[in-house]
């Protein structure tokens, strides 16, 4: 290496994908190696039903008719706190909705701390920040929640200390800021919710992401025994498309997620992710004529947004991914809308400096029911 040099980002193969094949890590991160996984705090498959945190839920939802939550990762306010808070509170306003608009729980898409996840830190970027947003905050960690900045710390143990305590508590460290900790059985978990089933991954510390073979197995199994009366979403921090110029998806994921769906023969109706700074709602065709749906959601709040390589309407020739919308000037959060036929969804931004009022930038709707492989066939992500 020259002094002073740049070290080059992980090679493309095309718009919204990185190279598939081995890459050296960066020598300037301390770690980016894969962790160890905490004990899990529960049984295998780690089911987690949302009626845990919001006593009612099943028969509120099945008056409604549908849930609303909130989605979003990557919030984490290291270094310039306001774009957190601005996002924080835009949120905790919706919780003032009427019944049939108001979010019921937030599910984060990792990355609550930055940079190394420290417990000393989930006062500023966690704890104060969210200390209107009355709902229930649920989580999969990210790579900066798992990577521990020196022999001090174990990998995810601040993510751990609040998402996952086998007794409920308040952690001295949320200070004025109270919070009652969670049980999340595991690192990675599914959620038991009115009209969904949300599997949730853990994709560790490197960069573009990594699963183990036990991950894998369970992953496959929880597409093949999702409710067939619900919808079925997958969330892993590290995206599998990104039409950016700073991570890029992950063709390590795109596998993953591939084994589980041939494997299983089950199809999610939509994948939310993070890692990237930006909103990206991008689709490809698995099977038949219908899309499936890929979000970026990791507009929260870090303090860095990442440009993107493209516009919306571009379609990426090597992977087969078009960039239906998307937004790389604005933090902003996502609010998703599950019944029995649809899932629905809007991304609502906050004002920069000099601009004046959210801004609802891209709407969706895609089909909720459950999908499955035609005999024979298989699919290519």
């Amino acid at each position: 290496m020259i002094p002073g040099s740049v070290l080059p980002r992980i090679p493309r193969h095309g718009l919204s994908q990185a190279h598939p094949g081995v890459f050296p890590l960066s020598v300037f991160t301390h770690a980016q190696k894969f962790e160890p996984l905490p004990t899990p705090l529960g049984q295998p498959p780690y089911h987690y039903t949302l009626e845990t945190v919001v006593p009612g839920i099943d028969d509120s939802a099945a008056q409604l008719g549908k849930l609303v939550f909130h989605v979003v990762g990557d919030t984490g306010g290291v270094n310039i706190p306001t774009h957190q808070t601005a996002v924080a509170d835009a949120m905790a306003a919706d919780l003032s909705l009427a019944d049939d608009e108001r979010p019921t729980f937030f599910y984060h898409l990792g990355d609550v701390v930055y940079f190394n996840g420290q417990v000393a830190d989930y006062y500023a970027q966690f704890y104060e920040p969210y200390a209107h947003y009355t709902a229930p905050i649920l989580s999969i960690p990210g790579n900066h929640d798992g990577d521990p900045i020196n022999s001090s710390q174990t990998s995810l143990d601040g993510w751990v200390a609040y998402f996952m305590q086998a007794t409920p508590h308040v952690d001295p460290n949320s200070h004025d800021a109270p919070r009652v900790t969670l049980s999340l059985p595991n690192v990675y978990w599914t959620l038991d919710a009115p009209f969904v089933t949300i599997v949730g991954m853990y994709t560790n510390v490197p960069e573009g992401g990594s699963i183990d073979s036990v991950q894998q197995q369970w992953l496959t199994n929880e597409f093949a025994t999702a409710p067939a009366d619900k919808a079925l979403i997958v969330a892993l921090h590290h995206p599998i498309f990104s039409f950016d110029n700073f991570h890029s998806g992950s063709a390590r994921m795109a596998d993953a997620v591939q084994l589980a769906i041939n494997d299983s023969r089950r199809l999610p109706n939509l994948v939310l992710t993070g890692h990237v700074h930006n909103y990206q709602r991008v689709e490809k065709v698995l099977t038949g004529a219908s899309p499936t749906p890929f979000l970026v959601a990791g507009l929260g709040g870090y303090y860095n947004l990442h440009k993107l390589n493209a516009s919306p309407g571009t379609t990426d020739s090597t992977t087969g991914a078009k960039l239906i919308a998307a937004d790389d000037q604005h933090w902003g959060y996502v609010t998703l809308t599950v019944d029995a036929k649809t899932i629905s969804g809007i991304a609502t931004t906050v004002p920069n400096s000099g601009e004046s009022g959210n801004s609802q930038i891209d709407s969706f709707s895609y089909p909720a029911s459950a999908q499955y492989l035609p005999e024979n066939t298989t699919v290519s992500i």
